[in-house]
């Protein structure tokens, strides 16, 4: 049998979803169900004076109206899960005020329409720049103190970012909407840029981006036979959702099972959200409750990707060598900030290159929009976007190839990160040669006219957890794996190629069995690309322990040395005698009538090292002067992936994540009002990636394994979507000699962009003062 590593093999869990037979958690039967539907804030900022549920509790079918003083909440806290339901504050239009439980889903939603929220309206906060200013509304006028930033999901859960910084930004006089600031200062950045031979400035601005997952947020909470709390809900992280459901209920950890379902897309929008409001009502109500969001409720009331608005200035010499960065980061932390990442955003600006001086300030800032959640790699696009175009920018002015530029600039394995951590090592030059060598940027000099090649470079540096993990035998050979990952990209695909080459076994025989709470190995959320780099590293290890309980039972019965006995094609063989070979399944029925202990293992592993991933893209795209539409002709990923375990999974990561890049670059922003209102609130209003948007895909994967990886696989899920949108714009500036510094490059904003007196303007030309 040839090795499982690096064959192409499909998901498992694909039949069943090909099939329709997967039950997702709104297709599940509990007996005695109850439905719930949310009424939300129509207003940005408001007091609430009072709400009256009388006509909603008239309808035929409505069983309660629960208000934030009917929940048996009693964390305390400032986040989602501890105030699921708003008090005597509205903080952003949609933010759920009132839940209408009813016998049907029908009943539940003619309940919520009679509800009447009589609201006192506040001044909003909507712009993060304005909103920092001392005089600025107070986007939350009910919070006297900082808020608790511990909530379900926060940077460091989707990254390893270390705690290095510079403490004088502390001392910066702004508003209390100010809720994180960050700064990262080495040298004298201000002295090297006067003294560079070039610089380049710019601001850059991004959107709020919703996930386009195709399932909504569905949560089902009730009491079992003993008095356990049960979640069953579509999530991210099955261990958060007990933790974050047991600590706003003041719930005993053990008394909450939490049960994680198959996910109908995430893409980082389905950590603890609405689970703490789900299981509040069937505590209180005594009875199963189900929450399925609407697809309106779920645009309005959720947790989309944040915006960042970003002012860079960087310098290089002569010769290309870069000298020094200056940058300020403005994240738009919503009305809910626990999941704000701009002390990442203050790292990923820097890239995967060396700086001999930065002083890069970062802050989150409080407005009245949403409430802050991941969207895969949380806050790299943007940050890319920033760089990456004025690294093209300075290639141009100095006349060196934008490929050579950034290879002459990377920053070597032991060199310090911008928050203080060492850069270990990562593929970003052979990143680069395999982008040098795609066929779309060898051509780039020969596209039709209209036509437009691009490039960027960037890279995600990994989570990192702690993990644990199950493996046991069965008596037909096969190798059952228990864990408590969430499974929402076919992970289990790559744990089934891990195992089976520890058994020299097909990956058939394995199965990965997720399990609940109650049960499962102790396992990190499926976000951030730990996963496979993490809990693979469990998983590895005791399926290697069990391959040894294994070689042990069968020395017993062979009568032969453990060390001269391996594993190979499904049978335990004695080395240089293939013909006395036994098959497993022999072996563990001949264990088990011998009385032995059961063939098993169990592994817990520390959290390990961080193990960056690069990737690149290079993007061909037209664009059309007479309606400034942008399409996507073609877009290489290129990704150092560490080890590919199964080519299948890799491919579909880096072919989603182009997908994705579209949507980012082109298409996709929740806008809102001046007063706060969402006007893109709908599929009607917001415009995802269709087939026909894509253009033509290729992928190129990299190998530089890491040292604590299984078998030297990283985290993959999230870095090659980060380099995209950048890819996109240079292509962009290279079609039409004009840069554009917000994303997305909608056709209107490209048509202003081209028009005579726009291109022009220092807004485009890459000289606009931050």
């Amino acid at each position: 049998m040839t090795t499982p590593i690096g064959v192409a093999r499909p998901r498992p869990d694909a039949p069943p979803k090909v099939r329709g037979a997967t039950r997702y958690a709104a297709d599940r039967h509990v007996r005695g169900l109850l439905h719930a539907r949310l009424v939300l804030s129509p207003r940005a900022h408001a007091r609430i004076a009072g709400i009256d549920a009388a006509a909603a509790l008239e309808v035929p079918g409505v069983v309660a109206v629960l208000t934030a003083a009917d929940l048996p909440i009693v964390a305390e806290g400032t986040d989602r899960i501890t105030v699921p339901l708003a008090t005597s504050e509205a903080v952003f239009a949609g933010q759920p005020v009132a839940l209408v439980v009813a016998r049907t889903p029908g009943a539940a939603s003619d309940g919520a329409e009679q509800v009447v929220v009589d609201m006192d309206p506040l001044p909003p906060a909507v712009d993060p720049e304005a909103a920092m200013n001392r005089a600025a509304a107070l986007a939350r006028v009910d919070l006297e103190a900082e808020g608790d930033r511990t909530g379900s999901m926060d940077a460091q859960t989707h990254a390893g970012v270390g705690g290095g910084g510079d403490a004088s930004i502390d001392a910066e006089d702004w508003s209390a909407n100010v809720t994180g600031r960050y700064r990262y200062r080495e040298g004298d950045a201000g002295a090297a840029l006067a003294g560079a031979a070039i610089t380049r400035e710019g601001r850059f601005a991004t959107q709020w981006i919703h996930q386009g997952y195709l399932e909504p947020q569905s949560c089902t909470a009730w009491l079992d036979d003993d008095g356990t709390l049960v979640v069953e809900t579509s999530t991210q992280s099955l261990f958060g959702t007990r933790n974050e459901v047991a600590k706003a209920l003041g719930l005993p950890q053990h008394r909450v099972r939490a049960v994680a379902l198959p996910i109908g897309g995430a893409f980082g929008g389905k950590w603890p959200l609405l689970e703490s409001l789900v299981a509040a009502a069937a505590l209180r109500l005594r009875r199963p409750v189900r929450l399925v969001a609407s697809r309106s409720e779920d645009f309005a009331a959720t947790n989309p990707g944040q915006p960042f608005t970003t002012a860079l200035r960087i310098g290089a010499d002569g010769d290309g060598r870069l000298a020094a960065l200056e940058a300020r980061v403005v994240a738009d932390a919503g009305a809910f900030e626990e999941g704000s990442a701009e002390s990442l955003a203050g790292v990923l600006i820097a890239g995967p290159y060396a700086w001999p001086a930065f002083d890069i300030r970062a802050y989150g800032v409080r407005t009245n929009r949403f409430g802050v959640g991941a969207y895969r790699a949380p806050s790299a696009p943007a940050m890319a976007f920033a760089i990456e175009t004025l690294l093209d920018e300075l290639a141009a002015a100095l006349d060196i190839d934008p490929i050579d530029l950034r290879r002459r600039n990377l920053a070597p394995p032991g060199s310090p990160t911008v928050d203080g951590e060492a850069w270990v090592a990562h593929g970003a030059a052979e990143v680069l040669d395999a982008l040098e060598a795609t066929g779309a940027w060898r051509r780039r000099s020969r596209v039709e006219d209209g036509e437009g090649v691009g490039l960027a470079l960037a890279y995600w540096p990994g989570a990192t957890n702690p993990a644990a993990a199950a493996c046991r035998m069965s008596p037909d050979g096969s190798v059952q794996v228990l864990t408590g990952v969430a499974d929402m990209s076919g992970v289990a695909g790559g744990f089934q190629a891990i195992v089976a080459e520890a058994f020299g076994i097909e990956p058939d025989l394995v199965q990965v069995q997720a399990l609940d709470s109650s049960a499962a190995p102790a396992s990190p959320g499926s976000g951030g690309s730990t996963v496979t780099y993490s809990a693979g590293r469990a998983i590895r290890r005791a399926a290697e322990e069990t391959a040894q309980r294994l070689l042990e039972a069968a020395a017993l019965q062979l009568e032969i040395a453990v060390e001269d006995l391996e594993l190979v094609d499904g049978t335990v063989r004695p080395r240089g005698t293939p013909e006395r070979a036994i098959p497993i399944a022999k072996v563990v029925r001949g264990n088990a009538r011998a009385g032995r202990a059961p063939i098993e293992g169990h592994a817990s592993v520390d959290e390990p090292s961080l193990a960056p991933s690069v990737s690149g893209h290079v993007a061909r795209i037209r664009v059309d002067r007479d309606t400034g539409a942008v399409t996507v002709l073609e877009d290489h990923v290129v990704q150092d992936v560490g080890r590919v375990l199964n080519p299948a999974l890799v491919n579909g990561q880096q072919h989603g994540a182009a997908a994705q890049v579209v949507g980012w670059a082109t298409l996709e922003a929740l806008v809102h009002d001046e007063a706060g209102q969402l006007l893109t609130g709908t599929f009607l209003d917001y415009a995802l990636p269709r087939v026909d948007d894509i253009g033509v895909l290729a992928t190129t994967e990299v190998e530089v394994p890491a040292p604590d990886g299984p078998m030297g696989a990283k985290g993959i899920g999230e870095s090659p979507v980060i380099a995209g949108a950048a890819a996109i714009a240079n292509a962009v500036a290279a079609a039409t000699g004009v840069r554009l510094r917000e994303l997305p490059m909608t056709r209107p904003r490209v048509w202003r962009a081209l028009q005579p007196a726009a291109s022009g303007s220092a807004a485009d030309d890459g000289r606009a003062t931050p």
